[in-house]
């Protein structure tokens, strides 16, 4: 019976029932007319069409609503527009093959509309032969607070307060160059529209309070802040440790402050508002790889502002990689020159400067991955003799020394050479060593015979490798950053100021490398990884890096994570709408409070996340995509798709 209804009609939620009632009218037709039963060969040679009107026939028409849904494919057969929906299902009911019609557009459907489409100016009225199942309704999410990511805590009230754009002053405490232009940035994103009434308005300005507005950017850094917003004519206050600490604040009051069109005022609603709040996790990242696909310099500026909107304050900049060296180091020239896809597809060392102090002025660090030994054909090109043969370019080669003068040089290009300094400032410098597949050694005589006179297998000269790079690199006063592959392999052998990159799906070496003092990040592929398009939002929500890790190992030694967005697909064309809105799903899980796990109740919050990121400029894709960066599927409000 099952298979026969599949075959008749493919309307999945309604097939088991319809074959049930078939059968049931024809028992019963049988029994009053003294009628043999109609056999299986008999119902497979009707239509559907046929099979419905047996149905409808005993047991009358119900008619289903289904809101903001249209058929995604139905010929239309006639048309009941302007007519109300009582007449539309009389006109339907009364054309031959109708079954279904749109709203209030009014196109009648032949096809049984198993594929069904979200629209969110048409309703979809369908002829079913049973009642509509009754649908237990859920608490519908709300957009409360109208702030992405959730606050740690916060208080409010119940009052509706004018904000007066014309005159608002932003004052600190303590004079700061950062703050000044933190100030000239955030008056835009507070007042985006003109013409704007001030009258009766009583917030007149914010006073923004910093401990210490010197205090250099680095992993670990206080970002706290406490934000008041008073109901009366007192001044909004910010309160802060860092400057850092300060645009969090000033980035919750500007989502806080929303134009009312109809008055032509801005207002704050809810007040008044005490929000105190920290991130749970320290590193919260998006990678970008410039080698795969080249980022301009203002493509990057673009997205660093962007990552603002969320808190997210860590560009992992996968720099280079095989497919292209964008980068024009100034000690090996020739790497950029011959390594990069085209002579405009590259990056001096004061672009790299700029991308940087662009980002610490807003709170965001960049952490430059330069990965070593695999992942690394494109510094062929300039330096054949660091590589194991023309035919055989990767891992790096081992057996000789100028590979890791090169690599000295290459790293001090970016860290100056001591803690805290050079271009790429931050302590936390990532050399990858991951997918490295030794079978070039072995094959390269010359390589094949270093490792016999040391005694080493692959894997050994390997671990050999990664020592010696890790080693120039703590020289230069920096820790180093792996992906998982090094403590598979190496275990506690690492260096134990080492952090571990977890990123294999189904990975638990966070919780393995935590027992044992380890810091870790967390990516894992397949939930966070933001080149994976089928991954839903909802998904990335509900991830939790500190699974199965005590909470005093989760609290010291997991400092955070990220989306990783891998650039083979992905460039200036499509790079926004590839991170945006997703990103924002893994930014609250690694700001909020660990509670916080329910993405059918954020949903609200999410839509309208992603429709602040539009009016912002961010080229963020409908918040519903079953796939990401998808265009929207037709006409509609942004918070409807």
């Amino acid at each position: 019976c099952q298979r026969l209804c599949h075959a008749k009609s493919k309307m999945a939620i309604v097939a088991v029932l319809l074959c049930a009632l078939v059968l049931a009218s024809a028992q019963r037709e049988t029994a009053r007319h003294e009628q043999k039963l109609f056999t299986k060969e008999q119902l497979s040679q009707m239509s559907h069409d046929e099979l419905v009107n047996m149905v409808l026939k005993d047991h009358g028409v119900h008619w289903w609503h289904l809101p903001q849904t249209d058929c995604s494919y139905a010929p239309s057969i006639g048309s009941c527009a302007g007519a109300t929906v009582e007449s539309c299902q009389r006109l339907c009911h009364a054309t031959t093959g109708c079954r279904a019609f749109s709203f209030p557009e009014g196109k009648f459907k032949k096809a049984d509309c198993s594929g069904k489409r979200h629209a969110a100016s048409q309703d979809l009225y369908m002829m079913e032969g049973i009642p509509q199942p009754a649908v237990t309704q859920k608490a519908a999410a709300v957009n409360f607070p109208p702030v992405w990511p959730y606050p740690k805590s916060f208080t409010n009230g119940s009052s509706t307060i004018l904000v007066d754009s014309g005159s608002f002053k932003f004052t600190a405490t303590t004079a700061s160059p950062d703050l000044s232009a933190a100030f000239q940035r955030f008056e835009y994103l507070f007042f985006p529209h003109k013409g704007a009434s001030s009258a009766n308005a009583l917030l007149t300005g914010v006073t923004v309070t910093v401990a210490n507005v010197n205090v250099e950017l680095q992993l670990g850094v206080d970002e706290s802040y406490v934000l008041d917003i008073p109901a009366d004519k007192s001044e909004i206050t910010i309160t802060a440790n860092t400057v850092y600490g300060a645009y969090h604040g000033l980035q919750t009051l500007s989502q806080l402050i929303v134009f009312d069109f109809d008055s032509k005022t801005y207002q704050v609603a809810a007040a008044p508002w005490h929000v105190a709040d920290a991130p749970r996790f320290s590193h919260r990242e998006v990678l970008v790889d410039s080698s795969r696909h080249f980022e301009p310099v203002r493509t990057l500026h673009l997205l660093i502002d962007s990552l603002t909107y969320a808190k997210i304050n860590v560009v992992h900049w996968h720099i280079v990689d095989s497919q292209s060296f964008p980068f024009d180091s100034p000690t090996y020239p020739s790497l950029g020159a011959k390594g990069a896809y085209s002579n405009q597809e590259r990056y001096t060392i004061e672009d790299v400067a700029d991308v940087i102090e662009y980002s610490r002025q807003r709170g965001v660090r960049v952490m430059i991955e330069i990965d070593t030994p695999g992942h690394a054909a494109s510094w062929c090109a300039g330096h054949p003799e660091i590589c194991p043969s023309p035919t055989c370019l990767q891992p790096l080669n081992p057996a000789t020394n100028a590979t890791f003068d090169l690599l000295d040089g290459l790293f001090r290009d970016f860290t100056g050479g001591k803690r805290g300094a050079g271009v790429a400032f931050d302590n936390l410098f990532h050399l990858g060593g991951d997918e490295v597949d030794t079978s070039c050694w072995t094959r390269t005589p010359s390589i094949a015979a270093w490792l016999r006179e040391n005694k080493f297998t692959a894997d050994q000269g390997y671990e050999y490798f990664v020592r010696r790079a890790q080693a120039i690199a703590h020289n230069q006063g920096r820790d180093v950053v792996g992906w998982e592959e090094i403590w598979d392999h190496f275990g506690t052998e690492l260096d134990k100021s080492t952090i571990i990159h977890q990123w294999l799906p189904g990975s638990t070496i966070a919780k393995n490398a935590t027992s044992h003092g380890y810091r870790v990040l967390w990516s894992t592929d397949g939930v966070w990884y933001l080149d994976g398009l089928q991954t839903k939002w909802q998904q990335m929500y509900v991830q939790e890096p500190c699974d199965g890790i005590p909470d005093n190992l989760c609290d010291t030694l997991v400092l955070g994570g990220g989306g990783e967005m891998w650039g083979e697909t992905v460039d200036t064309s499509d790079l926004q709408q590839t991170i945006w809105p997703r990103l924002g799903a893994i930014a609250e899980r690694l700001w909020s409070p660990r509670t916080l796990t329910n993405a059918e109740a954020a949903s609200a919050r999410y839509s309208a996340f992603r429709c602040l990121l539009n009016r912002r400029g961010v080229a963020a894709a409908p918040s519903n995509n079953n796939v990401a960066r998808q265009a929207p599927p037709g006409p509609g409000g942004c918070y409807d798709q």
